[in-house]
């Protein structure tokens, strides 16, 4: 893989996703999403000489001929979280997720291989997978600032609501929605494995932090673990956990 080429697309994604924390209302963050937008497409109202990722990220695509409408989308999907409207579905969530965990996962391994149907199907559950670990991950933080990312419906579906999430305090009606979230993230995660097989060994080091997701839904699904205490993972536990599996016959060539 080339790993220089994969740093400005993770960059830029850590870009768009602070945005929510840099701002305390909405019209900032649209603002700043906007400016990202007209980069790409080359409508930025002065140079990116000053902003050293958006320069690294135009190189990049200029050079490998990236596609700009995943990442257009990508910030599209993101002007989300700056509003404190719940996720409503399932089906709302996964096309959030789709355009962005997939997205990325999607747009690393075309730099590492010509795409492909199969590659296409894997960046969608590996995506699925991630960022449902994800949200359930967000759990705590997004509660204190009333934000919803676990659906809401699939909430009501266990008799809970966006009150008893906001409380912070686990119920068994909320658990038992959490719990179906972590078996959906599951599901996508085992095919995202299944499918591995089937790629072109180059690509997949690009979906190396699936061994974080496996380790994270493992985690998660265990029934004395509160999703509302935050989970610190030290970075050497982090660290271990992915050259562990760089070295394994899922990732290897």
């Amino acid at each position: 893989v080339e790993r220089r080429a994969l740093l400005p697309i993770y960059a830029f994604n850590v870009e768009i996703l602070r945005v929510r924390e840099q701002v305390s209302q909405p019209l900032p963050g649209e603002i700043r999403l906007q400016w990202w937008t007209d980069m790409l497409v080359g409508a930025g109202h002065g140079g990116v000489e000053g902003n050293p990722v958006a320069a690294e990220l135009l190189q990049t695509i200029s050079e490998l001929r990236l596609p700009i409408e995943p990442l257009s989308r990508l910030i599209e999907e993101h002007q989300f979280d700056l509003y404190n409207d719940p996720m409503p579905s399932m089906a709302a969530l996964e096309g959030y997720v789709t355009d962005t965990s997939s997205a990325l996962f999607s747009l690393g391994a075309r730099i590492a291989a010509q795409p492909s149907v199969a590659i296409d199907h894997l960046s969608r559950h590996a995506g699925l997978a991630q960022g449902m670990a994800q949200v359930i991950a967000a759990l705590p933080l997004d509660a204190a600032r009333r934000q919803l990312f676990v659906p809401l419906q699939l909430l009501q579906q266990h008799g809970s609501g966006m009150e008893q999430v906001f409380s912070g305090k686990q119920t068994p009606q909320a658990r038992a929605a959490i719990d179906q979230l972590i078996g959906e993230g599951q599901k996508h995660l085992r095919t995202a494995f299944e499918l591995l097989t089937h790629v072109p060994p180059q690509v997949r080091p690009v979906f190396l932090p699936l061994a974080m997701v496996r380790r994270d839904l493992d985690h998660m699904s265990r029934a004395d673990v509160d999703p509302f205490v935050p989970h610190v993972t030290s970075r050497l536990r982090t660290l271990w956990t992915l050259w562990r599996a760089s070295r394994s016959r899922e990732f290897g060539g």
